[in-house]
């Protein structure tokens, strides 16, 4: 069994390196004495271009981290991931999504005796997938797409919809419902109409609370509206397809139990994105992905970026203990990113417990939030560069503008630029209103463009980066039962609300619902 982290010898030589010097690292200092520091915390992955020389961490500290990593095991952990080993402990499954975006018939080392039958079925299924895509795009008949989903069945394909917007099918307006508040649907259907509008529904299970409930309400919503065809205009994104046919839907693509719903976006899952940019650019999107899961699986560790992310994060939380990190994308077409990373990380590595099931003595995943740039800097950056809180910020900016209108964008990377050295080297005030502490940390994400590709390797540098945190830690970053007791209490409580029955309810909850039943 792999060590845990806090088991290695470098964790209280980590510590101690802490206590010592890391916690009085200057970054200003660091960059007055050493002209190379840029160039060693700075390196270039595919699609991606990461600065994190404005760190607070030293090549020492990260000598050590990587240490720990080794001892830990992450390179036997990562391979066990890619050849299909039940790395899923509490579920007993393979954690495959990296197999989604492989390219058709290629075989890796250490691949499990399935695997290739694996890949052949997730091309067949991409090969249908794409094919209806395709044919969605050709149809001038439907100008409206509504996709019903909700966690992985929505963050994902909205937020990719939406950076990938320059690429989207002209005539084609993409539309997510994900919150059983009648209202998001409500608001959505009321622009739309029965005979030009597709549905797709998109739940593994076919039995998701929220999701069922926006999905019947959408097949009573295009019945009332005297729609036609429900296998024409409905399509169901699951492997449940009596549950799907139950309802009149023909029209189905189904995936894996070994692609968990945050991972999800590259299987039929995706459907939504590509209708929007077609079947090339989704390709696109895979290959981006792929190329920057074998720079994971291959690069040594000290030049592999997903592993030196993910290191950081480790120093920052465990020996930093800073409680959360700021995402700031630069660029407008990538405003649902925070979100999609918010599942991502918390529901990933939000876990009080190790392996064993047993509490662990350290904290685990960071509370990821954030908004794009140059917004945030109007309303929370104040926070960033003078609370009393040191909160590292990510910064994701983009070379190349997606649109012509002069003078934007140079102001908009600008900005990006300044708030990562404004952190860093603050300003002395003539009082202390005035005063601009620094030594803020930043890491700085560049990509050239913003395309399929690109996106595709980000989002893939993300998913890695949250692995080797997890691994290191002991976790299961594959399972999410956080989400679980809520559901089921709020099954019961549903009747409840119809009922008034309130017998052995906690007071809180007996007082509210009595009042929200007197109100209606």
């Amino acid at each position: 069994m792999s060590l845990r982290c806090d088991q290695t010898p470098q964790w209280p030589q980590l510590q101690a390196a802490f206590s010592a010097d890391g916690s009085r690292l200057d970054l200003r200092e660091a960059f007055a004495s050493d002209a190379q520091r840029f160039g060693h915390f700075s390196q270039h992955a595919p699609e991606v271009f990461a600065d994190l020389s404005k760190n607070l961490w030293d090549a020492a500290t990260e000598t050590l981290l990587l240490d720990m990593a080794r001892a830990c095991g992450l390179t036997q952990h990562r391979d066990a991931m890619f050849g299909g080993q039940p790395i899923n402990s509490t579920e007993g499954r393979a954690v495959l999504h990296t197999l989604l975006r492989r390219p058709r018939g290629l075989a890796l080392p250490g691949d499990g005796p399935d695997i290739a039958q694996k890949l052949d079925q997730v091309h067949t299924t991409l090969d249908a997938v794409l094919a209806y895509a395709d044919t969605v795009r050709a149809d001038g008949a439907i100008t409206d797409v509504v996709n019903i989903g909700i966690g992985g069945s929505d963050l994902g394909p909205h937020m990719a919809v939406l950076a990938l917007d320059q690429f989207r099918a002209p005539g084609k307006r993409l539309h997510f419902v994900s919150n059983v508040d009648g209202h998001e649907l409500h608001t959505t259907l009321r622009t739309l109409k029965p005979e030009s509008t597709l549905f797709l529904i998109a739940s593994k299970t076919f039995t998701t609370a929220e999701t069922m409930t926006n999905a019947r309400s959408a097949l009573a919503w295009f019945a009332a509206q005297g729609g036609q065809d429900v296998g024409r205009h409905f399509a169901a994104l699951t492997t449940n397809v009596d549950a799907a046919q139950a309802l009149g839907i023909t029209t189905t693509f189904g995936f894996w139990d070994w692609v968990g719903g945050r991972y999800s976006l590259w299987s039929a899952i995706g459907l939504p994105i590509a209708i929007a940019i077609g079947s090339e650019g989704f390709r696109d999107l895979l290959a981006g992905a792929h190329a920057m899961d074998e720079h994971f699986r291959t690069a040594p560790l000290a030049q592999n970026l997903p592993v030196r992310l993910g290191l950081l994060d480790i120093w920052y939380r465990n020996f930093h203990g800073f409680t959360s990190r700021c995402i700031a994308p630069y660029h407008a077409a990538l405003r649902r990113l925070p979100a999609y990373l918010q599942q991502l990380e918390m529901e990933s590595n939000g876990k009080r417990v190790g392996l064993d099931g047993q509490p662990l003595p350290y904290a685990t995943s960071p509370v990821l939030w954030g908004e794009p740039g140059t917004n945030g800097q109007h309303a929370f950056f104040q926070m960033l560069h003078q609370g009393t809180d040191v909160l590292p910020l990510e910064l994701i900016a983009v070379r190349q503008p997606t649109h012509p209108l002069e003078g934007h964008h140079n102001k908009l990377l600008a900005n990006a630029l300044a708030q990562a050295q404004a952190l860093m080297v603050g300003k002395e005030g003539e009082d202390g209103h005035r005063h601009f502490p620094g030594n803020r940390p930043s890491t700085f994400l560049l990509l050239d463009a913003l395309t399929p590709a690109s996106l595709g390797a980000l989002i893939a540098l993300q998913e890695h980066r949250v692995f080797v945190s997890g691994s290191l830690w002991g976790i299961n970053s594959f399972d999410q039962w956080g989400v679980e007791l809520g559901k089921v209490l709020a099954k019961d409580l549903e009747a409840r609300l119809e009922s008034g029955d309130v017998a052995g309810l906690d007071g809180s909850t007996a007082g509210l619902l009595g009042l929200l039943r007197s109100a209606a």
